[in-house]
């Protein structure tokens, strides 16, 4: 695997948009995003929200209505016919009939140049199960499957749509377990959740997308921070607690400011500035900084609940 001297991902000003029934649709509104070779990324957000359509345009599966993709220096078709890229989709590729060790032989052969069969079923898991017939295997031993095709011609970009979709929480770890391997290579992985889970405890930045926008974008207490600030906890004396609260509720950098006996609460954009005034003028005691969960800034920022299962769209009208 090679490290390219170009940022595996760059979305220019990307829009895109399809006809419907009741007129367009636009599923891409916008996206400027560029992914560093090396990163594991998260696209995160609600069913609906456009994290599918825009990787099919880093695949080349569909072009952009306007904008500029560009993957690993070129256009993503150069990407894939190169094997430089690969994907690990939700559904569809397998051939029922086989057994997954045919399955793998029979894609190791439409690439000049490939990772050894043995290897990549290692890699996958799937060793134990390779003599197995695909109709016959579970729907995470089939994404694990896909993983092992995906991995083949070694490609410097592994790309996941809701690559953990319908399976059970040890079939989950296990394909996460894989993927931590992967990407400890240095290998970059983009991949689509509506998992916040899996977003939280695997990517080392997200990216929130709702309604065709990216609407936050970096390390998970980042967007925890942007979408709520974080809270400053502390104790005072009595008749100090009153003056504090309104001295408090003056700053700018403050958004709340609640007080429950000798106890305060802060709300505020900057923390750092909250406990600095707490200890070192109010005398403050037990001072507690946090931050809200992500969670909260999923629903803060794009209008949906998230869950296990499927979500409210974000914006009528945008595709998936």
């Amino acid at each position: 695997m090679t490290s390219p001297q170009h940022p595996a991902v760059e979305l220019t000003a990307i829009t895109k948009s399809f006809p419907g029934r009741a007129g367009t649709v636009r599923a891409v509104r916008g996206i400027d995003l560029t992914i560093a070779t090396g990163e594991v990324v998260a696209l995160l957000g609600p069913n609906g929200a456009g994290k599918t359509t825009t990787l099919d345009l880093l695949l080349g599966l569909t072009t952009p209505t306007s904008g500029e993709v560009r993957v690993l220096g070129g256009s993503p078709r150069e990407a894939v016919r190169a094997g430089r890229i690969a994907a690990v989709l939700q559904t569809g590729g397998l051939l029922r009939d086989l057994t997954v060790r045919e399955t793998v032989e029979l894609v190791a052969s439409t690439y000049a140049v490939h990772v050894p069969v043995e290897d990549v079923l290692r890699r996958a898991s799937l060793t134990a199960i390779a003599g197995r017939r695909v109709s016959l295997c579970s729907g995470g031993e089939q994404q694990r499957l896909r993983f092992a095709l995906a991995l083949l011609p070694d490609p410097e970009l592994l790309v996941l749509d809701e690559p953990t979709a319908g399976m059970d929480v040890a079939a989950r770890r296990a394909f996460w377990d894989a993927m931590h391997a992967e990407a400890a290579q240095g290998r970059t992985v983009v991949f689509a959740t509506h998992y916040l889970e899996e977003a939280d405890d695997f990517a080392s930045r997200i990216v929130l997308v709702a309604g065709g926008r990216v609407v936050a974008d970096g390390p998970a207490d980042v967007i925890r921070s942007t979408a709520l600030g974080r809270t400053v906890a502390a104790r005072l004396a009595p008749e100090v607690v009153g003056p504090a609260a309104t001295e408090l509720r003056a700053l700018a950098v403050v958004h709340d400011v609640r007080v429950d006996g000798d106890r305060l609460t802060v709300t505020t954009a900057d923390s750092d500035a909250v406990a600095r005034i707490l200890l070192t003028t109010l005398d403050a005691r037990d001072v507690e900084i946090t931050t809200g969960s992500l969670e909260s800034a999923f629903l803060t920022l794009t209008g949906s609940t998230p869950s296990t299962g499927s979500t409210t769209p974000a914006t009528e009208g945008a595709a998936a």
